[in-house]
């Protein structure tokens, strides 16, 4: 009989069920009142009970977890003197989705050595969350395999659906099960209306095919995710950030019955893809927020302990992880830490004397 199936495949492993990790890196009661707490807290700013600025700062990608301890270290001290204004969650980016090819992230291939390791990679970044966590700060991250959330979805107070994604049934439907809010950016091209349309799909009940926490194929069914909103981050070398274009995208969102909210990304194609240039879109924002605009309810910053990246080799090696700078990106260039306190210091002065509203 000819071979039909299994052509293209070099393996198939047997990988640890969710429930696996659970147990070796479990959910303490302290981290669970954390993300409990902050998923309630981004709740209310996005229906407008909670004033303050929602801010998700951090590296483009997690690559290296001692020097994303560090960063967190700085970030969680950072917080306590903001709270009042401004609501800090740090990016903790374990998954990148790719134009062609390239490093696709921790969980994938945390030795950045191109063996893929991925038992190893969805370890380190349950036990990287939990740490962060632990310091009492709120966690972010990209969805991107639907089947990764059943290993670290419980550490997570806010979810994006990237730019290359947001326009897939797979990932509307995950989105529409994920217990915390969800942001969608708009398509690389910089259409909004694939932004639109992913909320109104993951805001319904949908049934899928997932795994359970013990790692048994099943058939998922959701309630609906209702707390979605919009990320605005440019495309076609076009930037969405000024009034205008802010504007826009509320006038489409109200069109289409949704809370015309909006959170702006500041770095990809919103500054060019050059990071000293998401100040100038951070400074506009402020402004508009200032000048009254209360539906602009966050930022995105790609920040990390110096600033810019460092490109990986073409072929990956043992020796990679070992040669790299520490705190430089190795996906996205960022901003280094003293500018980030610099933005998040603008920022807290910008909402002047403003305290939460109560819920």
């Amino acid at each position: 009989m000819k071979q039909v199936s299994q052509l293209n495949i070099r393996s198939i492993e047997p990988l640890e069920p969710p429930v696996v990790l659970h147990n070796l890196y479990p959910l303490t009661e302290q981290a669970a009142e954390l993300v409990y707490n902050s998923r309630e807290e981004i709740k209310n700013i996005l229906n407008g009970k909670d004033d303050r600025m929602l801010l998700i700062i951090g590296p483009c990608s997690i690559h290296d977890p001692v020097a994303a301890m560090d960063y967190a270290g700085r970030l969680v001290e950072l917080q306590k003197s903001v709270r009042d204004r401004l609501m800090i969650v740090m990016r903790v980016y374990f998954e990148k989705p790719r134009t062609t090819i390239g490093w696709k992230g921790l969980i994938t291939d945390p030795q950045i050595d191109g063996q893929d390791d991925i038992p190893t990679g969805l370890k380190t970044a349950r036990k990287l969350l939990l740490d962060i966590v632990s310091l009492g700060l709120p966690a972010a991250t990209e969805f991107l395999d639907p089947i990764v959330p059943q290993y670290i979805a419980d550490l997570v107070s806010w979810a994006a659906i990237g730019a290359r994604t947001t326009e897939s049934q797979t990932h509307r439907q995950m989105a529409s099960g994920l217990s915390m809010p969800v942001g969608y950016k708009n398509s690389t091209d910089g259409n909004l209306q694939v932004a639109i349309d992913a909320m109104q799909s993951a805001n319904a009940p949908h049934s899928f095919l997932g795994i359970d926490e013990n790692g048994k194929t099943s058939v998922v069914r959701t309630k609906g995710n209702p707390w979605g909103h919009v990320i605005l981050r440019g495309g076609n070398n076009l930037t969405n950030y000024e009034p205008e274009a802010i504007r826009f995208a509320e006038e489409k969102l109200t069109k289409a019955g949704l809370r015309p909210i909006l959170m702006v990304d500041c770095s990809h194609a919103n500054s060019g893809k050059k990071h000293e240039k998401q100040e100038i879109v951070w400074q506009s924002i402020l402004e508009q927020r200032a000048a009254g605009n209360r539906n602009l309810i966050g930022m995105m910053l790609e920040s990390n302990i110096h600033e810019g990246n460092q490109k990986l080799p073409e072929v990956l090696h043992p020796n990679v992880a070992a040669q790299l700078k520490y705190g430089v990106s190795i996906t996205d260039a960022c901003v280094n830490w003293a500018t980030t306190a610099e933005l998040v210091s603008r920022a807290y002065n910008a909402m002047g004397s403003k305290q939460v509203k109560s819920a």
